[in-house]
């Protein structure tokens, strides 16, 4: 399954608790499109969130979101994991 890293941009910031809660809401939708979300990562004060997740498409993980809260990636990079 293709893995994606996605990034959002939230002018004004964002908080950890509230980029939680909208993880907890894509887990739950995540299995009606084949998508497994695995990681997230916030930075508070640029307002900034980056998800890593396998999907189908890029598409396909961008609909969890929309689906699940609203908040629509702003880039999707498909991409593959090294050490």
């Amino acid at each position: 399954m293709p893995l994606f890293m996605d990034v959002h941009h939230m002018n004004g910031g964002v908080t950890a608790n509230d980029v939680a809660a909208a993880h907890v809401a894509d887990l739950a939708e995540q299995d009606k499109h084949d998508v497994t979300y695995l990681r997230y990562w916030v930075n508070e004060e640029e307002g900034r969130i980056f998800c890593l997740c396998e999907a189908p498409s890029a598409e396909a993980a961008n609909t969890v979101h929309r689906e699940a809260h609203g908040l629509v990636a702003d880039e999707i990079y498909q991409v593959q994991e090294g050490s």
